[in-house]
């Protein structure tokens, strides 16, 4: 998907400036940036953000790197719900952390349950993404509101303050549900979002952090995540920091996303995929065990009538019907393949390998089966 066109035009007239500065960006405090950033997010949490909560970073990614060392002890722990975005397990290995995986419900929705059963005396955080890579699941304000209250036990349980970090690049691509407030739900609270998906500058890395102003720790733990930042990176990509500044609210054009949605659906369902219909994020996660398929048996009378019945298979999606995000409509075909072209490779259980998907995507886990009772493979529409 190309950026929209008011960041075109301010990219532009950005870089036809004379003065344009292309000097070091401030580490941390109050910028044109993060105040423009502290007025969206008043409005999406519905609490006020002092500029100086928010940190400027180098995409999500760098952000998720920057927190979780900022917050998190070697050897501590942070839970996450499954499936999760597999970049999870770098951060955790990059952070000297263990990654604990909480099963979801059968919509991969948030199991409380399953979360509290997961928690231990190690876990510092808790970190969810919703609009979710790769399931879509969306979650609800009762759940999230539920999780704060379970945090909030936990902590008094252990004796120790459980963090709750919301992973959102995907906020802004969301299929008439309501992503709602993570700062409304709990108060030791930090928000990752970028600019990747919702202005679709995945290459220029623009992102950020911001932590609730009732958090506890809420002046040190972003100038920790500061340090860090600086330290590995010096400072988030200063010229896409004065641009995006200028483009506050514009975005992509989330229906093209929702056609695409839809219609990479209808060819799965087509093809006898079961899958349960994304709520937000552009990615497709059909059950690769479970499938129906027609059985064609021949007749007495010599002829080949369809016998429909439900059967299940072994079944991999792979690259012939998938389109890059930046593709148009018309290259995602209208019908899927039956069966894999021989010689198809997965890499892993559930990932796959090819030309359109990019490596960061495979595989998609390491070990399915310790957290999902049969296997699954995703699409990106």
């Amino acid at each position: 998907m190309p950026p929209p066109d008011e960041f075109r035009r301010a990219l532009r007239e950005m870089t036809a400036r004379d003065d344009l500065n292309h000097g070091y960006a401030p580490g941390n405090g109050a910028s044109a940036r993060t105040r423009a950033l502290a007025r969206r997010l008043h409005q999406e949490q519905g609490i006020a953000i002092p500029a100086e909560l928010i940190l400027m970073t180098v995409g999500a990614a760098g952000a998720l790197n920057d927190i979780l060392r900022a917050l998190m002890n070697p050897g501590e722990e942070f839970v996450t719900p499954a499936p999760y975005f597999v970049g999870y397990e770098n951060y955790a290995f990059l952070a000297d952390v263990a990654l604990s995986a909480a099963a979801t419900d059968r919509r991969f929705h948030l199991d409380l349950g399953a979360i509290e059963r997961t928690l231990t005396f190690k876990t510092r955080v808790v970190l969810i993404n919703s609009p979710n890579n790769p399931s879509g699941a969306v979650y609800s304000a009762a759940e999230v509101n539920a999780l704060g209250e379970l945090l909030q036990r936990a902590s008094t349980r252990f004796g120790k303050r459980i963090y709750l970090v919301a992973d959102e690049p995907y906020r802004r691509i969301a299929y008439d549900v309501a992503v709602p407030s993570v700062f409304a739900a709990y108060p030791h609270t930090i928000v990752v979002n970028s600019f990747s998906k919702e202005l679709s500058l995945a290459g220029e890395r623009i992102g950020y952090l911001a932590v609730h102003p009732g958090a506890g720790g809420r002046r040190a733990d972003p100038a920790a995540a500061a340090a860090v930042n600086s330290m590995n990176v010096v400072n988030a990509p200063s010229l896409f920091q004065q641009v995006a500044a200028r483009v506050e609210g514009a975005g992509v054009e989330v229906s093209a996303y929702r056609r695409r949605r839809d219609l990479i659906c209808a060819c799965s369902q087509d093809a006898g995929y079961e899958f349960t219909l994304p709520e937000g994020a552009f990615y497709l996660f059909p059950n690769a065990h479970r499938r129906r398929c027609a059985l064609h048996e021949p007749s007495q009378a010599g002829t080949h009538p369809g016998q429909s019945r439900t059967c299940f298979r072994h079944t991999r999606i792979f690259s012939d019907f998938l389109c890059r995000p930046g593709g148009d409509d018309h290259r995602v075909p209208r019908r899927l393949p039956q069966r894999p072209a021989q010689g198809t490779r997965l890499k892993g259980r559930a990932g796959f390998s090819n030309g359109l998907m990019p490596s960061e995507f495979t595989p998609l886990f390491r070990k399915p089966s310790e957290f999902l009772q049969e296997p699954f493979v995703f699409a990106v529409f």
